[in-house]
This record gives C-alpha cells, structure tokens and sequence, in this order.
C-alpha cells in the first residue's frame, strides 16, 4: 500500500506574494514518471544541504497515457543511507492534483535511496546524494583557543592532573572537526571533551580545527607540567610480566611471543612502565603488549614508577621464539555431481540432487560451502535438493584446517516441471526480488532458504496476528533461524527488523501496513466501479451494501486503484 501526502505549494516568481505567505524553499528538485515502470523519466543526482522542495510529476504532461499510478518514496529503513527524510508520495494523473505534489523537506549531507513502491516496479529507485553547502566561498581557517586547568603549586605545576579545554570557532561554514595531540610527535586524536593529563612530568598538548568547506587552523599548543601530589609513599610499585603464544614440546614460542606487563601502585599510583629488549636495549614507554618475532632467545625487561617517583626495581623474562613448521599453503579440491531423471532437453524432472566431495592431502577439509543462485554461501552437509522449476547455478567452495579456501567452482542446471516431489511446504508462493514486510520493502534479496522457502514466505506466513508484538516475536524467530544459517547478515537482520515495526502488522486499525478499502461512507465506496449488470447500494444507518433489488442481474464490484 501506498500513503500519499498531501501536497505543498511552492511560491516564487509570479506566484502568490501576499503578506504571510511562506517563502519558497531554497532549492526544488523534481522527479518526474509516465508509462514505463522500470524508471522515473527525470530525477536529480545531487543537492545542497538545507532546505529544499521536492515535486513529484507523474501526468499526461509528463507523459502518463496509461493513468498508472507511481510513488516517490525516500527509504528510511537502509543504515547505508540518509534516513531522516519521509517522503512517500502517490500520484496519477487522475488525482486530485492532476498527478504534481510537492512537499518541504529539509536535506543533510549524504546519500538518500528513493524508489517506487507499487508492485512490480521496483526497478524504478535512484539515489540523491546531498553535498555541504556554502558554496566554497568560506576561505577563512577556524579560530582556535586551549586553556589549562588544575590545583597549582608554587612553581607553577599542576598538582596530580592538568585538564585541558580547546574551543574553536567558525563564523563562515562551520566547525566540522577539532583533533589534539599529545606531545611534539603524539598522533591526531578527534577532541571531544576536555583532555585529562596526570602523568608526572613535562607536557605539550597541540591542537588544530577545520571547518566544513575544508580550511584547517594552524596548529597550536599549550606547554605545562605535572607535579605529583604531596604524599609519604616510598614504596615502589610491584610488577610483574607474562609471555604468551603458541609454543612446542620444549617450550619455544612458534614465529612470535608476546610480552604483557602490568604494575600496581597502592600508594600514590603508577606514573610511568617501561621496558626494554636485550641486556643493553634502551628503556621505552609501554603502553601495549611487546611482540617479539626475531627468531632467537630474547630478555625483555621491564620496570615501573609511581606518581611520587619511586622506581621499582628492574625484572626480566626470559623466552626463545623458533621458526614455526612449514604450513599448508594449497587448497582443498573440490567437485560436484548433479543427479536426477532429465526429459529431451536435459532438465531434470522436478528436481536435481547436488552432491559436492572435497579434498585434502595436507592439514584436512575443515569446512565445505556451496551458494545456490548467486545467495550466500551455506554450510555443506548433505546433498542439496534443488526443486524450483527454472534455470539454476550452485556454486562451491571448501577450506581446510590451515585456512586455505579454494576458489569456487559453479555447475548450472535447469529443472523443469514435473511430478513425484512435494513442492517446498512454504505458507505462500512470493518471488518477489526483495524482502516486504507489509508494504515496506527492506531492500534485501529475497533469498531462498534451507528449507526451500523464500524469506517473504517465511515471514509473511498467511497468519492472522492479534497482536503486533506477536507477530514481531515471528519475525525476530525468522531472523535469528537465517542468521545462524548464514542466508543474512546483521545489517540485512536489522534492515528487516526496523521494516516489520514499520509495518504496523497486528496493529487493529493501523494505517501502516494495511489499507481500508471501504469503511461504511459513500467516499469510500464512490472508490469502487461497478462492471455489468444490477448495482450495489449503500445502506448509510449501518455502513453496509448490498445488491439492488430493482436493476436485474448483480454485476461485481471492483476495487481499481490497485490489485492485492
């Protein structure tokens, strides 16, 4: 089902210029739709950011002979995409508006997906990607500032920690980022609150800002110190370290070690670890665990100081790391035999069984995938039965204990009607390219599942639901089941989820997913024909028709503004 808004009208040059009349909006963007179903006849590629009006045109003007219907509608339900823009409009040339609606909308940098949502038109969608505006004029860089705060002693340090606030400023197209750094070759961090410092020592804190048209302030700095906090602490702090990695029967550590150290510090707290490879290395800040991949035997050590400048005495550990056995580089083998009764052409009657072997002379088969129709690789564990009638491609692939995968092969077949197997016990038959959930099309091929059901069939299973939570729980069950098989993704999972609460579904009266064809007014039923002979009357005391006893013969009544 389609909703369609209201439209807008759009003033400007020769337009209605009265006092309290709105003002246009700063740019309008028109899409325009006639006869084919498989694209708009026009539609803009790129936009500002700000305001803008969209118009949407589907009229004998824009070529419309045929009076079908087309929507424009903006996805609000693709992470990939923008999704803070509604717009979902319906038009034909037979509506009100003659089939041109516009509406207000206010863009933000990005892309937008639009398309149609009228059945069978689903190759009809693009995307509008929306640019910053201001033009390039703004040339001038940020203005930035820092300031340091913090309990000073008498020299002018920072007792126990110095917080550092940067601000900056743009007055052309605005602050887009502010980055800091810490000491003379620290890397560019994004600043996204106040940088706390309590380390003892020296330090230098650069900061820069750039704004959205690309100008980057000159980099600054502040310079300041950190004085530990007066305390009677004399006791260094206790260190200790571990190697870890994978090691042989002697204990040697194969292709790489990996040295973690820790330190704690009851009194004053831990200001600084370092350490050093070798007798003779030099001492460096550790600040993440040591990877040591130099075949040999190797001395790591290691020491701490805490914020009232104690040093801990100097530890050590003691490993060796030796080349790791020659692995296996080569994939597995992998081949595939397709069986089934075939008819003179060579399709197989009603279905084929797809058998995939897999091969390996070195570390072992470790897992076998195949992927039927260009869908998502599945785990092989059994033949695969193949029993859609049509023309199919499955494609293989295996990996073995050391990692290796092979590249996929593909066999093709065709399979042709028959009899003698049960076809797929699916709830309905729904081959529609991509996952609806209601009218909400998510956008995610509708892939056919383990059980030989596609996702639609599964979801949209003909139940009756009193209630939308319930029929959530079914969709959150349908989903968990194909993502543990592989069919889906989690962004996929999520894009379906969002689209079953869109949907309405289980909700008495709800508007989204369903549509009330007739509710007891004459409106209502004036949007129904009647074909043939006799008529229908409405009975307006209880909302109800029924045929008319004086024209003969009873004729049907149609619903044309669209087939379900």
């Amino acid at each position: 089902m389609v909703l369609g808004l209201t439209s807008t009208a759009a003033y400007g040059k020769g337009g209605d210029d009265r006092s309290g009349a709105r003002a246009a909006a700063d740019q309008v963007l028109t899409w325009t739709a006639g006869d084919p179903i498989d694209r708009y006849l026009s539609a803009p590629e790129t936009a500002v950011a700000g305001k803008a009006t969209i118009v949407f045109e589907n009229s004998t003007a824009t070529g419309n002979t045929t009076s079908m219907p087309h929507t424009l509608t903006f996805s609000v339900s693709d992470p990939e995409y923008n999704n803070d823009v509604q717009v979902n409009i319906l038009a034909n040339p037979g509506d009100s508006e003659g089939g041109k609606h516009s509406v207000e909308v206010t863009l933000t940098p990005g892309k937008y997906f639009y398309h149609c949502t009228i059945p069978g038109h689903g190759e009809m969608k693009g995307v509008l990607t929306v640019t910053e505006g201001g033009g390039g004029e703004d040339t001038e860089a940020p203005a930035t500032s820092a300031k340091v705060d913090g309990d000073r002693n008498g020299d002018g340090a920072y007792i126990g920690q110095a917080t550092v606030t940067v601000e900056a400023t743009d007055a052309g197209s605005g602050v887009d980022t502010v980055e800091y750094a810490l000491g003379a070759d620290g890397a560019w961090q994004p600043y996204t609150a106040p940088v706390v410092v309590s380390e003892v020592g020296d330090h230098t804190v650069r900061y820069r800002a750039t704004d959205k048209a690309g100008n980057t302030a000159e980099e600054k700095s502040v310079d300041f110190a950190v004085a530990a906090p007066p305390t009677d602490d004399e006791t260094p702090p206790e260190t200790s370290a571990t190697v870890s990695g994978e090691q042989d029967d002697d204990g040697a550590y194969l292709g790489m070690a990996t040295v973690t150290v820790t330190a704690s510090d009851t009194g004053s707290g831990v200001n600084t670890i370092e350490y050093a490879l070798g007798a003779d290395g030099e001492w460096k800040a550790y600040t993440a665990p040591v990877m040591v991949h130099e075949v040999g035997e190797h001395t790591v050590r290691y020491r701490a100081t805490d914020r009232s400048g104690n040093v801990a005495e100097e530890k050590s550990v003691q490993f060796t790391v030796i080349e790791p056995p020659s692995q296996d580089k080569t994939a597995p083998e992998t081949s595939v035999k397709v069986e089934g009764n075939k008819n003179s052409d060579g399709a197989f009657i009603t279905s084929a069984k797809v058998t995939v072997t897999a091969t390996d002379d070195d570390s072992g088969v470790d897992k076998v995938e195949y992927s039927l129709d260009g869908g998502p690789y599945l785990a092989y564990t059994a033949p695969v039965l193949v029993d859609r009638v049509g023309h199919h491609t499955v494609a293989h692939r295996a990996t073995d204990k050391a990692g290796n995968t092979s590249e996929a092969k593909r066999v093709s077949f065709t399979v042709a009607q028959g009899g003698g197997v049960p076809a797929p016990n699916c709830a309905e038959f729904d081959e529609r390219h991509t996952v609806f959930v209601g009218t909400v099309d998510t956008g995610v091929p509708n892939r056919i599942t383990r059980n030989r059901c596609t996702i639609n069939e599964l979801i949209e299973d003909e139940k009756d639901w009193s209630s939308h939570a319930l029929f959530l729980k079914h969709v959150t069950a349908v989903l968990d089941k194909l993502k543990t098989d592989g069919v889906i993704d989690q962004r996929e999972r999520k894009a379906i989820n969002q689209a079953a609460k869109q949907s309405g579904i289980g909700k008495p009266g709800q508007s989204e997913g369903y549509t009330k064809l007739f509710d007891g007014t004459a409106a209502s039923l004036a949007k129904w024909q009647h074909v043939g002979g006799g008529a229908f009357g409405l009975n307006e005391e209880e909302g109800s028709i029924t045929s008319s006893t004086t024209v003969g013969g009873m004729g049907m009544l149609w619903f044309p503004t669209r087939a379900y």
